[in-house]
């Protein structure tokens, strides 16, 4: 009885935490190239042309401390956050929270792109990587099959429908 108590709650917090996770991952999912894509343009300014070749040249090692470096970095940033959340000021804490989240996937995503080929020569990192990379295409898959997920995308297509309507009828 207690077993299959245990198993339920296990079974029930694991259903939980792969939801908040496929959110994470769904966030990435959007987020990451776009934000890739506009620090790419970013990085054409002449000064972060040659920084970002740099970073491209580096060696395994060298090239992971790089790609971990925003990490380390918006930690402190995201403690503040939560010490403004702690002293009541919700809405600050979460704008933080929401700014450096955009900031460190947009950072992430393109040293990602940037130190790919030498973080894959890293046994370690190619192997856990490509785990990864099917975890979260199941995590999507699940995602995406949930009646949530269905029904977000059907309410989507009818706000971009009655938004096509409406810039219509202010174009003419």
């Amino acid at each position: 009885m207690m077993r299959a108590l245990g198993q339920a709650v296990w079974r029930g917090l694991r259903h939980l935490a792969t939801g908040l996770l496929g959110l994470v991952i769904l966030f990435e999912e959007w987020g990451w190239e776009p934000l890739q894509r506009v620090l790419a343009w970013v990085g054409r300014l002449p000064v972060l042309r040659q920084i970002e070749a740099a970073i491209g040249r580096l060696p395994p090692g060298p090239a992971l401390a790089i790609f971990l470096l925003p990490t380390v970095l918006l930690l402190p940033v995201k403690l503040a956050a939560l010490w403004l959340l702690s002293h009541g000021h919700a809405l600050l804490g979460a704008g933080v929270i929401v700014i450096a989240k955009l900031v460190g996937t947009a950072i992430v995503a393109r040293l990602f792109t940037l130190t790919r080929p030498a973080l894959m020569r890293l046994a370690w990192f190619a192997s856990a990587y490509t785990r990864w990379v099917a975890w979260k295409d199941s995590v999507i898959a699940r995602v995406r099959a949930s009646w949530a997920w269905r029904a977000g995308r059907v309410a989507r297509r009818a706000v971009q429908r009655r938004w096509e309507r409406l810039r219509a009828s202010f174009n003419r």
